[in-house]
């Protein structure tokens, strides 16, 4: 692992909406969520999470050691069970019957449940199988109604039935996790929970970088709008619209709001996961520029306002976070009713009486 962060930091986020929604709720029709009690509007850590994993898989294109673990269509077990080759751990014993070269295409063609396939030969069917935690039953069962060739039916069946497979070993675990660690960018950062079930195990890791919910300074009324479609799908809609080919929809959105959110990072957990001076500078580039390469109608327009970042001198620390967060206050400018835009708030940042061995560092504002 890369030598670790030495420093506590915590920094405050600002970023703000514009005729968009910027976290929708998939239980609540995808409205933008709001603090029922109060009328404030909320992103989740997850959603601002899931945009700086997107940003660093756009920089580092997915390469190793910034690869991504939670990523669009990942199957999570695989990395688990590529880090345990890297190792050269041995989790089971693939079946030693030869693949007939009449049955290789045929093989290379089989998608087996949960999406996987004999990709080069019948050697990789044991991992694969614990890769996704398919067991040999449900192999066999869904062999039955499987529209496959008798011979290939056979070798499946006779490759499983002589496949075994085992739990990794603590150490074993323990040489997995640090692994997935050296290779995952947001595991190193976020931590991750790797003691899956239906996977070989690589335990559990608690990220150094963790972030609060976002909450608007002031409350939202989010809008519903109608929108429409000058065409159809299918020819049955054509003839159930008449000849219109018009069809509606809806979405919502926030006219305007100033979100805040607030993030720590620790030294002490970042020396378990190797998050590093590098991981950390990626991580201000994510933060500074996530929403330039996320805009979609749906969103509206949405920036980063403000990123302010305290730093300790040492591990510990040399105040208690929330004091740190006092020093920045924003509040709509007087006369401002109804915020509208970014200028209509006054953002005041207090960077003198700061206790001894903290700095304020404006990364953005």
């Amino acid at each position: 692992m890369s030598n670790p962060i030495q420093n506590r930091y915590e920094f405050v986020l600002l970023f703000d909406v514009q005729d968009g929604n910027p976290n929708g709720d998939p239980d609540a029709g995808n409205l933008p969520r709001v603090d029922p009690e109060t009328g404030n509007g909320l992103v989740t850590d997850v959603c601002l999470k899931r945009k700086i994993r997107n940003y660093v898989a756009f920089a580092k294109g997915y390469e190793r050691p910034f690869d991504i673990y939670v990523k669009e269509k990942a199957v999570l077990g695989r990395s688990h069970l590529e880090a345990f080759k890297h190792l050269d751990i041995q989790l089971g014993e693939e079946s030693k019957l030869a693949v007939k070269k009449e049955l290789e295409e045929k093989i290379r063609e089989v998608e087996l449940p949960g999406g996987l396939s004999l990709v080069e030969n019948q050697d990789e069917l044991l991992d694969l199988v614990v890769a996704a935690g398919i067991d040999k039953k449900e192999i066999k069962d869904w062999l039955k109604n499987a529209e496959l060739d008798s011979a290939v039916k056979t070798f499946i069946n006779s490759a499983v039935k002589n496949s075994k497979s085992r739990k990794p070993t603590g150490e074993e675990v323990q040489q997995g996790r640090e692994k997935m660690c050296e290779w995952f960018f947001d595991i190193r950062t976020f931590g991750a929970v790797m003691s899956l079930k239906s996977a070989p195990n690589c335990g559990q890791v608690r990220g150094p970088v963790q972030m609060s919910f976002a909450r608007s300074v002031s409350p939202v009324v989010p809008l519903e709008h109608s929108i429409t479609r000058m065409a159809v799908a299918t020819e049955a809609e054509a003839e159930k619209q008449g000849g219109d080919n018009r069809t509606m929809g809806r979405k919502f959105t926030i006219p305007y709001a100033l979100y805040r959110g607030h993030g720590y990072i620790s030294a002490h957990l970042a020396r378990q996961t190797g998050f590093s001076e590098e991981d950390l500078a990626l991580l201000w580039e994510a933060l500074t520029n996530m929403f330039e390469h996320d805009h979609s109608a749906a969103r509206g327009q949405m920036s980063v306002r403000g990123l302010y970042v305290f730093k300790h001198d040492n591990a510990l620390g040399h105040a208690p976070a929330h004091m740190l967060f006092d020093g920045i206050t924003v509040q709509p400018r007087e006369g401002v009713n109804v915020p509208r835009e970014f200028s209509d708030y006054q953002v005041t940042v207090n960077d003198t009486g700061l206790p001894q061995g903290v700095t304020l560092m404006r990364q953005v504002g």
